[in-house]
């Protein structure tokens, strides 16, 4: 904001000064004025008097302060952009480039807003005995860390909803624990019943004042009712309220979770033991502790020659990103980690000298007294030239291509089974074992080998299988950043 009309530091009070203090600091600054110059034809006296008569109105203090935030909240979130490569030979066939995108939190901490909370706890008969009682476990230790602004609403379902908890404040975390454990296992699993009972508790409060959470933990397919949910999951990305989906066990279908959370960018991923429920979900938790931006969405229109052919959310947690829209979302600005998104740009055929210049422009919900849209601009530079010299993308980028890479190829093999062709859904298999084995990842690479045998003779993968390498490999991308931290 311009000096002219920064009215705290005009004043010398601080934004939470009393009207008693401003009051104290205009008389103070203005008998240091000579009489003859308390006029507005003076622009020091002007602008002292229009700090004064602006803070000390209520009402236009309260625009003021709103105007305030959303100007400063330009400052609070940073892009940072960085290319495999950023000089392009000058070719008559198309190029693939990787570009990183980070979007970086502000160096100031900002007030955390309270947390709007809904677990939707799946309850059908296939829950029964180890995997509820993680469940609850799980949720018991969930509610004793909350605090007394959060608010917490728990649904169970299996055929219909039954809602456990009212939204509200935990005011008496020994009652909530007991209303959950009254949960019995039974029934068949309809997900949308359980979303539908949650949205519903999550709208209760004022969404904008509120960092607004749904998490899903379910072990079974849905039945009948996916395109309800996906179609729900849509309506309230809009509304900042962000979906996280966890599947125990083999039977839960995972491209369904990923469609869920894809609207707000949130986390779906795997629980193979009922007793790594408790760590996936306090880790989840964690990182909605802060939030720095919501929703935030990267226009995916960057140039007329240049498009996003993949897309994969690297920070704050590993997923792939749905490009099935003008936006990719990239979720919530979470904690101190930064949204690093790694992006497979295809570039049209560039036969002559030229500079391709991409604006990059990210949206987002800047979190304030309310909810503000902010648009942040960074422009980027392509310049295609006749020769080239030998050079070496960054070392950080070859890493993310690397391990993002093990997991496309794992799920190019589940296309080529779903396809019917097994022979190259075979190769393609052995080449992630062998991939595997050289990363170090043995127990992976063993896991690829069972199922290359298994296509051979059965035409299929494995249920365990299945899961146990899509998530392995996208985990790798988490084990990456924790060897470089």
């Amino acid at each position: 904001m311009d000096k002219e009309f920064e009215y705290y530091t005009i004043l010398g009070v601080s934004p939470q000064a009393t009207p008693e203090q401003i009051r104290a600091a205009f008389a103070a600054l203005r008998s240091k004025i000579p009489e003859e110059k308390r006029n507005k034809s003076n622009t020091a006296y002007a602008r002292l008097l229009t700090a004064f008569e602006v803070l000390s109105n209520p009402e236009r203090r309260a625009t003021y302060n709103s105007l305030l935030v959303e100007t400063k909240s330009l400052e609070m979130v940073n892009l940072r952009v960085q290319a495999s490569r950023d000089r392009i030979k000058a070719s008559d066939a198309e190029q693939m480039v990787y570009l990183l995108l980070d979007v970086l939190p502000p160096e100031q901490e900002v007030k955390q807003r309270p947390l709007n909370l809904s677990l939707v706890l799946d309850r059908s008969t296939s829950m029964q005995g180890s995997r509820l009682s993680h469940v609850k476990t799980a949720v018991e230790l969930l509610v004793n860390r909350l605090t007394k602004k959060d608010t917490l609403s728990i649904i169970s379902f299996s055929d219909r909803a039954e809602v456990v908890v009212p939204s509200g404040k935990i005011e008496n975390p020994t009652a909530v624990i007991g209303e959950l454990r009254s949960v019995q296992a039974s029934g068949g699993t309809e997900i949308f019943q359980g979303l539908q009972a949650a949205v519903q508790e999550l709208r209760k409060v004022d969404l904008n004042q509120h960092t607004n959470h749904l998490i899903l933990l379910t072990d079974g397919h849905t039945y009948g009712d996916a395109p309800l949910c996906l179609e729900l999951a849509s309506r309230i990305a809009r509304l900042n309220i962000g979906i996280s989906a966890f599947g125990i066990g083999t039977e839960w279908h995972d491209e369904f979770l990923d469609k869920l959370v894809a609207p707000s960018g949130g986390q779906s991923n795997f629980i193979e033991q009922p007793n790594e429920i408790v760590d996936h979900l306090q880790k989840r938790i964690q990182g909605l502790g802060t939030i720095y931006a919501q929703n935030i969405t990267l226009n995916s229109q960057l140039h007329e020659m240049v498009t996003i052919n993949y897309g994969f959310k690297l920070e704050p947690f590993a997923q792939p990103l749905a490009l099935d829209g003008e936006g990719l979302h990239l979720g919530n600005l979470e904690g101190r980690a930064p949204v690093s998104v790694l992006l497979e740009l295809k570039v049209a055929p560039q036969p002559k000298q030229a500079r391709l210049t991409l604006p990059i422009e990210v949206t987002a919900e800047v979190p304030s007294p309310q909810l503000h849209s902010q648009t942040f601009k960074h422009t980027h530079h392509f310049y295609v030239l006749p020769d080239l010299p030998n050079e070496m993308p960054p070392q950080n980028i070859i890493e993310a291509v690397r391990v993002m890479n093990m997991y496309r190829l794992n799920e190019r093999v589940w296309q080529e089974v779903e396809a019917g062709r097994l022979d190259a859904a075979s190769t393609r298999m052995r080449h992630l074992s062998t991939r595997l084995l050289e990363a170090g990842e043995t127990a992976l690479a063993q896991q690829a080998q069972q199922e290359m045998v298994r296509i051979a003779s059965a035409g299929t993968m494995s249920l365990a299988g299945r899961k146990k390498l899509k998530y392995g490999t996208r985990a790798l991308i988490d084990k990456s950043k924790q060897s470089k931290e």
